[in-house]
Protein backbone atom coordinates (compact mmCIF):
# COMPACT_ATOMS: atom_id res chain seq x y z
CA UNK A 1 0.00 0.00 0.00
CA UNK A 2 1.45 3.03 -0.99
CA UNK A 3 1.59 6.35 1.38
CA UNK A 4 -1.61 7.90 -0.27
CA UNK A 5 -3.85 5.14 0.34
CA UNK A 6 -2.30 4.29 3.50
CA UNK A 7 -3.40 7.76 4.96
CA UNK A 8 -6.52 7.13 3.52
CA UNK A 9 -6.93 4.00 4.82
CA UNK A 10 -6.50 5.35 8.29
CA UNK A 11 -8.67 8.39 7.73
CA UNK A 12 -11.35 5.51 7.04
CA UNK A 13 -10.46 3.60 10.17
CA UNK A 14 -10.41 7.01 12.39
CA UNK A 15 -14.44 7.61 10.84
CA UNK A 16 -15.33 4.51 11.66
CA UNK A 17 -13.20 4.45 15.26
CA UNK A 18 -15.22 3.58 18.63
CA UNK A 19 -18.68 2.68 17.22
CA UNK A 20 -20.08 -0.66 18.57
CA UNK A 21 -20.35 -2.35 15.58
CA UNK A 22 -18.80 -1.84 12.08
CA UNK A 23 -21.70 -2.94 9.95
CA UNK A 24 -24.96 -3.58 10.39
CA UNK A 25 -26.12 -5.88 13.02
CA UNK A 26 -27.67 -7.25 16.08
CA UNK A 27 -27.40 -9.61 19.41
CA UNK A 28 -30.56 -11.02 17.95
CA UNK A 29 -29.97 -10.96 14.45
CA UNK A 30 -26.66 -13.15 15.27
CA UNK A 31 -28.42 -15.42 17.50
CA UNK A 32 -31.01 -15.66 14.82
CA UNK A 33 -28.24 -17.12 12.56
CA UNK A 34 -26.92 -18.95 15.49
CA UNK A 35 -30.19 -20.59 15.43
CA UNK A 36 -29.80 -21.89 12.22
CA UNK A 37 -26.55 -23.96 12.71
CA UNK A 38 -28.04 -26.90 13.19
CA UNK A 39 -25.61 -30.08 14.08
CA UNK A 40 -22.94 -28.86 15.59
CA UNK A 41 -21.25 -30.27 18.25
CA UNK A 42 -21.48 -29.65 22.41
CA UNK A 43 -18.39 -28.07 22.38
CA UNK A 44 -18.18 -26.00 19.01
CA UNK A 45 -14.59 -24.29 17.65
CA UNK A 46 -15.99 -21.41 16.21
CA UNK A 47 -14.14 -18.60 14.01
CA UNK A 48 -14.99 -15.17 13.76
CA UNK A 49 -13.29 -13.68 10.89
CA UNK A 50 -13.27 -10.01 10.74
CA UNK A 51 -14.59 -10.02 14.15
CA UNK A 52 -14.07 -5.65 14.37
CA UNK A 53 -14.98 -5.01 18.19
CA UNK A 54 -16.53 -8.26 18.43
CA UNK A 55 -20.28 -7.71 19.67
CA UNK A 56 -21.19 -10.70 17.77
CA UNK A 57 -18.06 -12.81 19.49
CA UNK A 58 -19.66 -11.89 22.73
CA UNK A 59 -22.86 -13.29 22.18
CA UNK A 60 -21.70 -16.67 20.15
CA UNK A 61 -19.86 -17.00 23.30
CA UNK A 62 -22.17 -16.29 25.68
CA UNK A 63 -25.32 -17.95 23.97
CA UNK A 64 -22.62 -21.31 23.40
CA UNK A 65 -21.66 -21.66 27.07
CA UNK A 66 -19.24 -24.56 25.93
CA UNK A 67 -17.94 -23.16 23.33
CA UNK A 68 -14.43 -21.64 22.19
CA UNK A 69 -14.44 -18.69 19.78
CA UNK A 70 -11.06 -17.66 18.40
CA UNK A 71 -11.44 -14.08 17.10
CA UNK A 72 -9.27 -12.19 14.27
CA UNK A 73 -9.05 -8.91 12.63
CA UNK A 74 -6.36 -6.72 11.12
CA UNK A 75 -7.04 -3.67 13.65
CA UNK A 76 -5.42 -3.75 16.95
CA UNK A 77 -7.58 -1.36 18.20
CA UNK A 78 -10.82 -3.55 16.96
CA UNK A 79 -9.24 -6.44 19.23
CA UNK A 80 -8.21 -4.38 22.47
CA UNK A 81 -12.19 -3.37 22.36
CA UNK A 82 -13.14 -7.02 21.74
CA UNK A 83 -10.71 -7.72 24.94
CA UNK A 84 -13.03 -5.36 27.14
CA UNK A 85 -16.53 -6.70 26.11
CA UNK A 86 -15.23 -10.27 26.14
CA UNK A 87 -13.83 -9.47 30.08
CA UNK A 88 -16.79 -7.43 31.05
CA UNK A 89 -19.34 -9.94 29.52
CA UNK A 90 -17.35 -12.93 31.74
CA UNK A 91 -16.49 -15.07 28.67
CA UNK A 92 -12.97 -13.85 28.03
CA UNK A 93 -11.46 -16.92 29.50
CA UNK A 94 -13.06 -19.26 26.20
CA UNK A 95 -12.41 -16.27 23.48
CA UNK A 96 -9.07 -16.20 21.66
CA UNK A 97 -8.24 -13.07 19.85
CA UNK A 98 -5.42 -12.93 17.73
CA UNK A 99 -4.36 -10.06 14.65
CA UNK A 100 -4.34 -11.77 11.52
CA UNK A 101 -5.16 -10.92 7.71
CA UNK A 102 -8.19 -13.33 6.66
CA UNK A 103 -6.14 -14.09 3.54
CA UNK A 104 -3.62 -16.09 5.60
CA UNK A 105 -5.15 -17.13 8.43
CA UNK A 106 -2.53 -19.64 10.84
CA UNK A 107 -4.65 -22.35 11.40
CA UNK A 108 -4.57 -26.28 10.82
CA UNK A 109 -6.79 -27.53 8.18
CA UNK A 110 -10.52 -28.45 9.32
CA UNK A 111 -10.09 -26.84 12.91
CA UNK A 112 -13.62 -25.27 13.12
CA UNK A 113 -17.15 -26.25 13.73
CA UNK A 114 -18.37 -23.15 12.64
CA UNK A 115 -17.17 -20.14 10.50
CA UNK A 116 -18.38 -17.15 11.30
CA UNK A 117 -18.34 -13.86 9.25
CA UNK A 118 -20.26 -10.56 9.98
CA UNK A 119 -20.06 -8.25 6.69
CA UNK A 120 -16.79 -9.01 5.90
CA UNK A 121 -16.73 -11.66 3.00
CA UNK A 122 -17.23 -9.08 0.79
CA UNK A 123 -12.93 -8.05 1.67
CA UNK A 124 -12.02 -11.48 -0.48
CA UNK A 125 -14.98 -11.26 -2.68
CA UNK A 126 -17.58 -13.79 -1.21
CA UNK A 127 -17.39 -16.52 -3.65
CA UNK A 128 -13.44 -16.60 -3.07
CA UNK A 129 -13.91 -16.57 0.74
CA UNK A 130 -16.21 -19.33 1.11
CA UNK A 131 -14.43 -21.53 -1.32
CA UNK A 132 -10.88 -20.45 1.40
CA UNK A 133 -12.38 -20.18 4.51
CA UNK A 134 -14.00 -23.90 3.40
CA UNK A 135 -10.10 -25.39 4.58
CA UNK A 136 -10.59 -24.38 8.16
CA UNK A 137 -14.03 -25.59 8.29
CA UNK A 138 -14.18 -28.98 10.26
CA UNK A 139 -16.25 -31.95 7.38
CA UNK A 140 -20.07 -31.58 7.96
CA UNK A 141 -19.04 -27.70 9.61
CA UNK A 142 -21.47 -24.70 9.48
CA UNK A 143 -20.60 -21.67 7.83
CA UNK A 144 -22.92 -17.94 9.24
CA UNK A 145 -22.01 -14.96 6.42
CA UNK A 146 -23.81 -11.76 6.41
CA UNK A 147 -23.62 -10.15 2.87
CA UNK A 148 -24.78 -6.78 1.21
CA UNK A 149 -28.20 -7.87 -1.02
CA UNK A 150 -30.13 -6.39 -3.59
CA UNK A 151 -33.68 -7.09 -2.60
CA UNK A 152 -35.23 -5.93 -5.16
CA UNK A 153 -34.50 -5.99 -9.05
CA UNK A 154 -34.25 -2.54 -11.45
CA UNK A 155 -33.31 -0.20 -8.39
CA UNK A 156 -33.48 3.78 -8.76
CA UNK A 157 -30.43 5.29 -10.66
CA UNK A 158 -29.71 7.34 -7.57
CA UNK A 159 -29.08 3.71 -5.48
CA UNK A 160 -27.57 1.74 -8.45
CA UNK A 161 -24.92 4.45 -9.19
CA UNK A 162 -23.85 4.97 -5.53
CA UNK A 163 -22.91 0.82 -5.17
CA UNK A 164 -21.81 0.89 -8.70
CA UNK A 165 -18.85 2.48 -7.23
CA UNK A 166 -19.05 1.37 -3.87
CA UNK A 167 -19.74 -2.51 -4.24
CA UNK A 168 -20.06 -3.22 -7.79
CA UNK A 169 -19.78 -6.73 -7.12
CA UNK A 170 -23.05 -6.29 -5.02
CA UNK A 171 -25.79 -8.94 -6.22
CA UNK A 172 -29.15 -10.58 -5.34
CA UNK A 173 -30.02 -13.24 -2.87
CA UNK A 174 -30.70 -16.06 -5.55
CA UNK A 175 -27.27 -15.62 -6.70
CA UNK A 176 -26.51 -15.79 -3.14
CA UNK A 177 -27.62 -19.52 -2.78
CA UNK A 178 -26.39 -20.87 -5.87
CA UNK A 179 -22.67 -19.60 -5.27
CA UNK A 180 -23.21 -21.19 -1.37
CA UNK A 181 -24.26 -24.17 -3.59
CA UNK A 182 -21.67 -23.88 -5.99
CA UNK A 183 -18.42 -23.89 -3.54
CA UNK A 184 -20.30 -27.34 -1.42
CA UNK A 185 -22.28 -25.79 1.30
CA UNK A 186 -25.58 -26.83 1.60
CA UNK A 187 -27.84 -24.14 2.24
CA UNK A 188 -29.77 -24.19 5.80
CA UNK A 189 -31.37 -20.81 5.60
CA UNK A 190 -31.40 -17.02 5.12
CA UNK A 191 -33.21 -14.13 6.29
CA UNK A 192 -32.78 -9.73 5.90
CA UNK A 193 -31.52 -7.98 8.40
CA UNK A 194 -34.15 -5.56 9.78
CA UNK A 195 -34.29 -1.68 9.37
CA UNK A 196 -32.76 -1.06 12.98
CA UNK A 197 -30.00 -3.40 12.35
CA UNK A 198 -28.29 -0.31 10.41
CA UNK A 199 -29.00 2.30 12.62
CA UNK A 200 -28.71 0.64 16.24
CA UNK A 201 -25.63 0.22 16.64
CA UNK A 202 -24.20 1.64 13.54
CA UNK A 203 -25.52 4.27 11.58
CA UNK A 204 -26.80 6.49 14.05
CA UNK A 205 -23.32 6.65 16.34
CA UNK A 206 -21.99 7.38 12.87
CA UNK A 207 -23.64 10.29 11.94
CA UNK A 208 -23.38 11.64 15.42
CA UNK A 209 -19.54 11.41 14.90
CA UNK A 210 -19.87 13.22 11.70
CA UNK A 211 -19.73 17.13 12.87
CA UNK A 212 -16.92 16.37 14.74
CA UNK A 213 -14.93 14.75 11.53
CA UNK A 214 -15.72 17.64 9.49
CA UNK A 215 -14.54 20.20 11.94
CA UNK A 216 -11.13 18.12 12.33
CA UNK A 217 -10.28 17.53 8.77
CA UNK A 218 -11.56 21.15 7.64
CA UNK A 219 -9.55 22.04 4.11
CA UNK A 220 -8.56 18.20 3.84
CA UNK A 221 -10.01 17.23 0.89
CA UNK A 222 -9.17 13.56 0.42
CA UNK A 223 -10.21 12.96 3.79
CA UNK A 224 -13.44 15.16 3.63
CA UNK A 225 -14.25 13.03 1.00
CA UNK A 226 -14.21 9.91 2.60
CA UNK A 227 -16.54 11.21 5.06
CA UNK A 228 -18.79 13.13 2.55
CA UNK A 229 -19.38 9.36 0.94
CA UNK A 230 -20.18 8.10 4.50
CA UNK A 231 -22.63 11.32 4.92
CA UNK A 232 -23.81 10.33 1.38
CA UNK A 233 -24.29 6.03 2.47
CA UNK A 234 -26.61 7.21 5.16
CA UNK A 235 -28.52 9.64 3.31
CA UNK A 236 -28.99 5.96 0.63
CA UNK A 237 -29.93 4.22 3.19
CA UNK A 238 -32.39 6.28 4.81
CA UNK A 239 -34.27 6.88 1.53
CA UNK A 240 -33.65 4.00 -0.11
CA UNK A 241 -33.50 1.01 2.19
CA UNK A 242 -36.35 -0.85 0.53
CA UNK A 243 -34.15 -1.95 -1.94
CA UNK A 244 -31.08 -3.28 -0.41
CA UNK A 245 -30.26 -4.78 2.71
CA UNK A 246 -28.21 -7.01 4.81
CA UNK A 247 -28.75 -10.59 4.64
CA UNK A 248 -27.63 -13.23 6.61
CA UNK A 249 -26.72 -17.14 5.18
CA UNK A 250 -25.97 -20.23 6.58
CA UNK A 251 -24.98 -23.28 5.00
CA UNK A 252 -23.05 -26.71 5.74
CA UNK A 253 -20.05 -28.03 4.31
CA UNK A 254 -21.16 -30.88 2.35
CA UNK A 255 -17.85 -33.38 3.31
CA UNK A 256 -19.24 -36.16 5.65
CA UNK A 257 -17.68 -36.32 9.46
CA UNK A 258 -15.47 -39.21 9.47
Amino acid sequence: MNDKNQRLFEIFLDVQRGLPRQGPGTDETTLEALSLCTGLPEKPAILDIGCGPGIQTVALATALAESHVTAVDVHQAYLKALKERAQAAEVAQRIDILIADMNALPFSPQSFDLVWAEGTAYIMGFEKALAAWKHWLKSGGCLAVSELVWLQPDPPGEVAEFFGREYPAMTDVETIVATIRACDYEPLGHFTLPEAAWWQSYYRPLEAKLPALYDKYRGDEDALGIIETTKREIEIRRHFGNWYGYAFFVGRDLRVRS
